[in-house]
This record gives C-alpha cells, structure tokens and sequence, in this order.
C-alpha cells in the first residue's frame, strides 16, 4: 500500500475522531458555534424605529417615485361614460373566455355580487328588482353584447347609474372572471334566440321600463 493511499485512510480516521469528539461533547439544547458573531446579531429596526443610519433619523423609507404595492394595480379612470369608453379601448381582459376555471369562479362571484339585481340568466329580473328596485338593463341585449370587456371592466369596478361600484368587494381577477361569465350567458341567449321564430322571441334591444340608464 502506498504511502499517499496511507496518508488519506490515516486522515479520514483522524477527521472521523475530531467529528465524535465534538458530538460527544456538544449540547444541543444550547445554539450552534457562532462563527461570525456580527452577521448573526446583526441591528435590526422595527418600521417606526429611530435610525441613527438615516439623515432623517427614520427607518421606514418613502416609496419610490411610480411605486405600486404588491398585488395593487392601478386604475386610472374616473366614473364618466368618456372614461368608460376609453377603457374599453384600452384594458383587455387577461382571462381565456372559454377557460373552465375562470367561468366557474365567475359564476360563483355573479351569483354572490350580480344576481340579485341582474338575475341569474342576466336578464335583469333579480330579487330587489323584483321587489321595487329600478331593474338594469338586460345584460342579453345587443348595447350590452357589443360593450367590450374593458368598458365592461370599468362599470363593475366604479358601477353606473343606480350600479355601485364592486371594486372593493370583488377583486379584479374575480371581475374579470365575472365578465366571462357573463359572455357565457350572453352567448346561451343568443343560441336560444337563433333557434326562436322573431315573434316569438322574448328578447328585444328595449330597455325595460323604469330600468337604468
């Protein structure tokens, strides 16, 4: 056996002892070896905290200049009809129409938030509008299937007429996802209406007596 091959069997046996020894001896019910002591006690501040380490003694920093929060998108439109136009020119809604998931969260948030004023087909034939409150306009008639998703998107987040706005009940994806759903009902009515002779169709581009602008 070589010397060198000796030398190796002769260090892993000596690193195997140290490694015991220190086993051995170690309690684990106090912390490890701090080899670098500063890094692990390094100052911290809570956000309201005097900071000498700042000129303006404070720790909690001023956010840069066009920062969003996490998850806060901006929405930078005003409850206006031209505002409303304009973002139907400008905002696309990022969830498939025909994606299964998006369509059944949709309805589930419809059936919570839309329903009782829209109807469960949309129709505008809800419980409070049934019981006095002026009824909306039939989500199934031509002005609605023609409003693109965006215009869609601003009257559901700031609302329209008697329509409050939902943006602090329902989060914008959920939004979108009701906008889906709403598609998905629209396109039901119109298979329906195909298959319908005009006169005896119930669907018609009127708005319903007393309903919203």
């Amino acid at each position: 056996m070589s010397a060198k091959v000796l030398n190796i069997i002769f260090g892993s046996i000596m690193a195997m002892a140290i490694l015991l020894s220190f086993t051995a001896t170690r309690d684990f019910a106090k912390p490890h070896y701090e080899v670098m002591p500063d890094m692990v006690h390094a100052p911290s501040y809570q956000a309201f905290e005097q900071n000498s380490n700042m000129p303006n003694g404070r720790t909690l920093r001023q956010p840069a200049p066009g920062a969003i929060p996490r998850g806060m998108m901006p929405f930078e439109y005003e409850r206006t009809e031209v505002d409303a136009l304009r973002a139907g020119e400008e905002l696309a809604n990022p969830r498939p129409r025909d994606d299964a998931r998006s369509l059944a969260r949709g309805a589930t948030a419809y059936s919570i938030f839309c329903q009782h004023c829209h109807g469960p087909g949309g129709a505008g034939d809800g419980m409070i509008a049934n019981r006095g409150f002026p009824p909306p306009p039939s989500l199934l008639l031509e002005h609605a299937i023609k409003m693109k998703d965006g215009q869609m998107f601003h009257v559901t987040t700031l609302g329209q007429g008697n329509m409050p706005g939902h943006a602090g009940q329902v989060s914008r994806q959920d939004r979108w996802d009701v906008i889906n759903h709403i598609r998905s009902l629209q396109d039901a009515a119109q298979e329906e209406l195909a298959r319908t002779p005009p006169e005896e169709s119930p669907t018609s581009d009127k708005t319903p007596e007393g309903a919203q602008p």
